[in-house]
């Protein structure tokens, strides 16, 4: 079985029924038909195989990328202009899917990234309050609820073919110091390189962005080298 194939499996047995404190809502994007094409026209292309990759952990879906597409950090606009995937999705772009792509043909091309990197998330579904955005992190209840979703995921990402070697980890924050503690007690991976946010440095950091491409570019690298 390919790459691709086990990560669809796996997307395909996470269930919209997680139990989550009051007023937080799950983002679960994988019970819609064009999202479901979306992904298997992604994965089938870009996995098809059975390479081990090297994981870039996210910190959750949001509503603009992957809670449309299924693909993390990839918004309607780029899963068809820089994966070749023609959608009807709107085409409404979001800010962290600009920079991976940026940082995707700052350390190459799209095919050869997918062929050694694979984009997840420590927390494999997303969550809304009040309409917007919501961080797994973001709520220490919701934290501890998700945990053991967590974990699994964590767990699951090394079954289907992720590097145990080493993994990035994007977030220098909370994402980070969260990845670092469950790490520490579970052992998921042998080192975790840090990185930051796309959305942070597109929100906050945009006059130092050719800086922050390359500094993804150098740790890609490093990590390529080591797995």
């Amino acid at each position: 079985m390919s790459f691709g194939q086990r990560v669809l499996d796996f997307n395909q047995s996470l269930q919209p029924d997680w139990k989550l404190p009051p007023k937080v809502e799950l983002l679960y994007p994988f019970g819609q038909a064009d999202t479901w094409r979306a992904m298997e026209q992604f994965y089938h292309r870009y996995y098809a195989d059975e390479r081990p990759r090297i994981a870039i952990l996210g910190i959750n879906p949001g509503r603009f990328g992957a809670g449309v597409t299924g693909v993390p950090f990839t918004d309607p606009v780029r899963l068809e202009s820089e994966c070749g995937i023609a959608n009807d999705f709107k085409k409404k772009p979001e800010l962290s899917s600009d920079f991976v792509y940026r940082f995707i043909h700052a350390w190459g091309d799209v095919p050869s990234f997918y062929n050694t990197f694979y984009i997840t998330s420590i927390c494999p579904l997303g969550f809304t309050k009040d309409g917007k955005n919501y961080n797994y992190y973001d709520d220490k209840k919701l934290e501890r609820a998700v945990e053991p979703h967590i974990i699994d995921n964590l767990r699951a990402q090394i079954k289907l073919g992720v590097t145990p070697k080493i993994a990035l980890c994007m977030g220098v924050g909370k994402n980070w110091k969260y990845l670092q503690q469950l790490n520490a007690k579970h052992e998921f991976f042998e080192e975790i390189k840090v990185l930051p946010h796309p959305r942070w440095v597109m929100q906050y950091r945009r006059k130092r962005l050719q800086e922050f491409l390359q500094q993804y570019v150098d740790t890609l690298n490093e990590a390529q080298g080591q797995a």
